[in-house]
């Protein structure tokens, strides 16, 4: 039986729906944002049931979406940019910013298929089809420079509605993109309040636009090449089973506590105690050489970490990726605790110092890292962050059912951290793995008793 496609009916450019002054100067890429230009665009959504006999629902929606995402745009006007480039030959240099004015603006597409919730939340695997859910497939972040920065793709179902963004991740993490989604949701939602005010919308998290740069670093950033050929790679995915695994709070807790337990101490974190399990089982599915070395990534904040902090509404990438490293003998041999104290360490350790040597380094000698070539076949990233408010977006439907990704930064071993659905602490875990090692994981015994978790946690 042939899976039903995915259907464009319309798409529209939608501008940012005032110009300020702030708005029309050049946003220079920091550091942050460069290292990211051959990584993908960020692809994430949400699914929301549709309304049941409500007239015209989806023109409304979708007429409401448009207005409150060029509101939200005023706020957030650089996603309606492009990258431009300026190149020198002698010295050869290249530098980046964003064009945040000569721009058609973000991308609004309106798409059909005929599936319902079902089709998409029951199977074990997530279907291929919830990537035709977003636009840019493939495309890296340099692709700015002639694609829209920010697309939105609004997929009506039989019984539901998913609205996917993609973000160039160029121009903001994790962080920026969540403030930027709830944003786009708290504009929508406070338009039928205030009727004849609609465009004098007040906003919680107003993003801040000065892009960090070292105290001793000029912007722009000057690259020492000739071609972007010399730094940008397209990067293909394996294939991959995408897995959502749902963690309650009450195993969460467990798990934590007898990671901290084996470790007498009480600062191992929840997600650092996940990540340690993670981390063994799949390292377990590998077969992986018990001399090989074996590592587990966590992308983390810099915001807090950076003296004075940074605040969380900055927008733009501060993000950095730590890690643990060991033989596999060492991972499997000994307990949980002892895995998830390596990462509790690579995550404290990471401070304002750290991450300012890292800067000053990578200036001395830029390199714009490459996908395929950051991660070895026996390591785990940890991606994304269940602090995240992702369900706090509602768009009038109420509370989103699910949340999830495109074909986006996906390998062997991408593990990508959502709040669960329940909210209290629960989590759920996206991982990518081939269909080998994923078969693997779903029989490793420690692994699968923690997803399980039958008996509720007395603490």
């Amino acid at each position: 039986m042939r899976t039903p496609a995915v259907r464009r009916i319309s798409e529209c450019f939608v501008k940012p729906h005032r110009e300020t002054e702030e708005s029309n100067e050049i946003c220079y890429l920091s550091p942050w944002d460069v290292i990211l230009l051959s990584y993908h665009y960020i692809q994430k959504g949400l699914l929301f049931k549709k309304p049941v006999d409500e007239q015209d629902f989806i023109e409304n929606l979708l007429e409401k979406l448009k207005t409150s995402l060029s509101l939200a745009l005023s706020h957030f006007y650089p996603l309606a940019g492009r990258l431009v480039t300026h190149k020198t030959q002698d010295p050869p240099s290249y530098s980046f910013f964003v064009d945040c004015k000569n721009s058609s603006g973000a991308r609004f597409i309106y798409a059909s298929l005929d599936m319902t919730i079902s089709h998409i939340l029951s199977p074990v695997y997530v279907p291929p089809i919830v990537h035709s859910f977003f636009d840019h497939h493939k495309a890296v972040n340099h692709d700015g420079h002639t694609m829209p920065l920010l697309s939105v793709q609004v997929t009506e179902l039989v019984d539901a509605v998913f609205i996917g963004c993609s973000m160039n991740h160029s121009i903001g993490d994790g962080t920026s993109y969540w403030n930027f989604f709830n944003t786009w949701s708290e504009i929508f939602q406070a338009q039928s309040q205030i009727q004849g005010h609609e465009y004098d919308v007040p906003i919680s998290r107003p993003p801040i636009h000065n892009r960090w740069f070292p105290n001793d670093c000029r912007s722009p950033i000057n690259l020492p090449f000739q071609h972007h050929d010399e730094f940008i790679c397209n990067f293909e995915a394996p294939l991959l089973r995408e897995r959502i695994f749902h963690f309650s709070a009450e195993c969460i807790a467990r798990l934590k506590a007898k990671a901290n337990s084996e470790c007498n101490t009480t600062k191992i974190s929840s997600l650092q105690s996940l990540s340690a399990l993670v981390w063994r089982s799949i390292t377990r599915a590998r077969s992986v050489p018990f001399d090989e070395k074996t590592s587990c990534k966590m992308a983390i904040n810099n915001r807090s970490r950076m003296e004075p902090p940074v605040p969380e509404e900055y927008f733009g990438n501060l993000v950095q990726v730590v890690g643990a490293e060991s033989t596999t003998r060492e991972l499997l041999e000994n307990d949980l605790g002892w895995a998830a104290w390596k990462l509790h360490l690579a995550v404290t350790s990471h401070n304002d110092k750290v991450v300012q040597e890292s800067v000053q380094g990578w200036l001395q000698s830029p390199v714009i890292p490459q996908i395929h070539r950051l991660f070895d076949p026996y390591s785990v990233l940890m991606g994304s962050s269940p602090r995240f408010n992702k369900y706090g977006s509602e768009f009038g439907m109420g509370r989103a059912l699910a949340i999830r990704s495109g074909y986006a930064n996906k390998f062997d071993g991408k593990v990508t951290s959502y709040p669960g659905h329940e909210g209290g602490g629960s989590m759920d875990l996206e991982v990518c793995l081939s269909p080998q090692n994923m078969t693997a994981l779903e029989s490793d015994q420690e692994f699968m008793d923690v997803v399980r978790c039958p008996v509720p946690c007395s603490s």
